[in-house]
């Protein structure tokens, strides 16, 4: 059964539609925010003395095509856009992975934590309060999801599941 709108309206009116419900939208949030608040915070980034290294050594001379990746990520996160169709998680994997091989920290929650308190600081900067709200709660969860993934690659058993049985239960006959 076709979607009504597949027959009874254009691209343009669905995305108008949708637009009207991001939860952008509703907080002031449009294309020039997020523009803003990404090579904002990215210039942070590039020059913070922890992350500043992981960033430039990851990215080298193609910043231009990921913050256009991150302003696209960012429209479909805050205004339901739909641009980004990345997978973000596995290129922290493989950027773990091999940080890991060369004898570099790994990626961990020390990591996220300052991603978070550039993210904040530069959200209060570029936006008004309850769109920098907005920014910095979608940003928390997706930290919360990136350190939970990472983990759960390398084998590691979050706290919440509790110890980890070594051995299995003996039989009792």
């Amino acid at each position: 059964m076709a979607h009504q709108d597949d027959n009874d309206s254009t691209r343009a009116e669905r995305q108008a539609r949708r637009a009207a419900l991001a939860p952008g939208t509703q907080v002031g949030i449009d294309e020039a925010m997020v523009h803003r608040m990404v090579h904002s915070f990215y210039a942070r980034i590039r020059e913070d003395e922890m992350l500043g290294p992981i960033f430039n050594g990851a990215i080298q001379d193609r910043w231009d095509t990921h913050l256009a990746n991150m302003a696209d990520f960012w429209s479909s996160v805050v205004l339901m856009t739909g641009r980004y169709s990345g997978r973000p998680m596995a290129a922290h994997l493989t950027l773990d992975t091999k940080r890991g091989e060369h004898g570099m920290p790994r990626l961990d929650q020390p990591h996220f934590d300052r991603w978070l308190q550039l993210f904040r600081a530069t959200a209060a900067e570029v936006c008004p309060p309850d769109a920098a709200a907005l920014f910095v709660a979608r940003a928390e969860k997706i930290a919360q999801s990136f350190v939970m993934g990472l983990r759960f690659q390398r084998g590691e058993t979050p706290d919440w599941l509790g110890p980890v049985r070594s051995a299995p239960a003996k039989d009792q006959a």
